[in-house]
């Protein structure tokens, strides 16, 4: 399953040792197993320089975790849509709270990603910025207020007002653009209220990262979806 299908389970690596290099492929082996035994569309967003690993040695869509609204050419160590792609990811994350982009640095990210068939993921922070984000026309936006970020205290259940709010904020702008949303998501439940509330799935990182058992976490968490 390579295409994104919704409801969707991303699971953001971050730079944690325990989603790097080689422990990266094991974690995102078992994302696959979990996506081939439910059925629903489990994706990772790994390092940069572990997209190519997982890309090659799994069959789950596979996310960069940033690109820089940058063309071919002069730009020492800023991260080129085209090659995140010849990597093998299928998409990338634009505007994560730990990778804040100003609004004309989103607007030329999401157009580059499009340039080139990347699928272009926004993250968002308020409703407010969730309805701006919306005119910029990308292909998902993810909804994360960042003081929940890490806390295994969900969105879905401690600000359930503000998803909501987002997604009627998108339905004004776009009816048919697909809102995920995150922060402190870490359990089938809060995956299964997070769809509940209008959402198209979820995108997480510590929830299975830094889990004792990832493979039952993401079970958990596929099964709510159906």
């Amino acid at each position: 399953m390579r295409s994104l299908e919704y409801p969707v389970i991303i699971v953001n690596f971050k730079i944690y040792i325990e989603s790097t290099g080689k422990r990266g492929l094991e974690l995102a082996k078992l994302a696959e197993k979990a996506s081939k035994e439910t059925g629903v569309c489990i994706a990772v967003a790994p390092q940069t320089a572990d997209i190519r690993l997982v890309a090659e040695n799994t069959n789950i869509p596979v996310f960069a975790q940033h690109i820089d609204p940058v063309t071919p050419g002069a730009g020492t160590g800023a991260i080129l849509a085209e090659a995140v792609k010849e990597a093998g990811a299928i998409g990338t994350l634009i505007n994560h709270s730990e990778r804040r982009l100003t609004l004309a640095d989103i607007d030329a990210c999401v157009k580059r990603a499009r340039q080139i068939g990347l699928i272009s993921l926004v993250c968002t922070n308020t409703p407010e910025v969730t309805y701006a984000t919306a005119a910029l026309n990308p292909d998902v936006i993810a909804y994360e207020p960042p003081e929940l970020i890490g806390t295994g205290i969900p969105v879905s259940k401690a600000k359930p007002e503000a998803v909501t709010e987002a997604l009627r904020l998108v339905e004004k702008i776009n009816p048919s653009l697909p809102v995920l949303c995150g922060a402190g998501i870490s359990t089938g439940e809060d995956v299964k209220k997070a769809l509940e509330l209008g959402t198209k799935g979820v995108l997480l990182a510590s929830g299975v990262v830094k889990a004792k058992d990832p493979y039952r976490v993401l079970i958990d968490m596929a099964k709510a979806c159906l």
